[in-house]
């Protein structure tokens, strides 16, 4: 397993993560992606292990907890060999202060996550979303006591935009708090937009990017087709209207694209599909996530190999789409790209 360091800081991360969304499997969504149990979540966790994948994700509002609950005691007596990444910020329940960066919110969140987990610290502490509620400056000072305190060893955030992350790193600066070291990102052959903008950010402030959903929200699996019914046990039949939209025609053009690198490489089509994503500018990490062990093994075959030159680009010119303002006037003109440099 390939290890880089996450963005600027001097912690090295593996390339591929796992994440645990489908540990413990409550609710509509999360009950869709998975229900790994504790027994079936350590065979996941030797798995990983032995192929080297140290860093493993979850999140407080993943089944109410539970995921956190099974990845702990998966995790039991081996915590000194991983780094545990885990989410705060989105609603985990109705009270007033059960969502949102507040003071308290994120001093409890961070208390029961690390209940959950079993552990005394969190590697990885992100914020899940943009508390546009709380003062920047409360946010960060809060983290910074989490920091001091020695419960959290970094920071990251989210699901955040350019003017949010941009807003919090010049807070840290100016009151000499920690900074975000990780932006945990949609990012996949069906979903480029962070390349707009939230890429050239990460390359100038030295974030690494933490993929989720690489897959395109399952849709990269193979088991997608033109002209065919989804399979059955696909999971998008109850969490397609969860995730990022994707247009047919455009995921259909793609998937045409991997299929057909697949019969020249003997890939199967997501090792193809995570393979691009893992060249990508800023990429840290790619998360990984598993039902069951032939899942897992499987992605697991996007490693230790790399696309042509000649593949990449058909990839890239495949699954591209038309920049969006304020980007969309410079997509074509060669002058501009001499104004900064390129990131794709």
């Amino acid at each position: 397993m390939e290890y880089r360091r996450l963005g600027t800081s001097g912690l090295k991360v593996p390339a591929l993560s796992f994440g645990a969304g489908t540990f413990g499997g409550r609710g509509p969504l999360f009950g869709a992606w998975g229900t790994t149990d504790v027994r079936e979540a350590r065979r996941l966790v030797d798995i990983c292990l032995d192929a080297g994948i140290t860093m493993f994700d979850t999140a407080d509002v993943y089944s109410g907890g539970a995921s956190e609950e099974v990845l702990g005691a998966a995790l039991k007596g081996r915590r000194d060999q991983v780094l545990v990444s885990t989410k705060t910020s989105l609603p985990t329940g109705d009270g007033p202060n059960d969502a949102g960066s507040s003071r308290s919110r994120l001093i409890r969140a961070c208390e029961d996550a690390l209940r959950r987990l079993g552990t005394d610290h969190i590697d990885l502490f992100q914020l899940h979303a943009f508390d546009a509620g709380t003062p920047v400056e409360e946010v960060l000072a809060t983290l910074d006591d989490l920091v001091r305190a020695g419960k959290v060893r970094y920071l990251g955030v989210s699901n955040f935009s350019g003017w949010q992350t941009m807003k919090s790193l010049a807070v840290a600066e100016r009151y000499g708090r920690p900074r975000y070291v990780a932006h945990q990102v949609y990012y996949s052959l069906v979903g480029r937009d962070y390349e707009w903008e939230l890429m050239p950010l990460g390359l100038d402030q030295g974030l690494g990017a933490v993929v989720w959903s690489p897959l395109g929200w399952g849709r990269l699996t193979g088991k997608v087709r033109r002209g065919r019914p989804l399979p059955v046990g696909s999971r998008l039949h109850a969490t397609a209207d969860y995730g990022p939209p994707v247009e047919d025609a455009h995921l259909y053009r793609v998937v045409d694209a991997l299929d057909e690198i697949a019969g020249e490489t003997g890939r199967a089509v997501p090792q193809i599909a995570l393979n691009w994503l893992l060249r990508r500018p800023t990429v840290s990490s790619v998360i990984i996530g598993a039902r069951n062990e032939e899942q897992l093994r499987q992605n697991l075959g996007a490693v230790g190999w790399a696309l042509t030159p000649e593949q990449v680009a058909r990839l890239d010119a495949a699954s591209a789409r038309p920049a969006p303002y304020p980007h969309f006037p410079y997509q074509r003109q060669e002058g501009f790209a001499r104004l900064s440099p390129p990131v794709v």
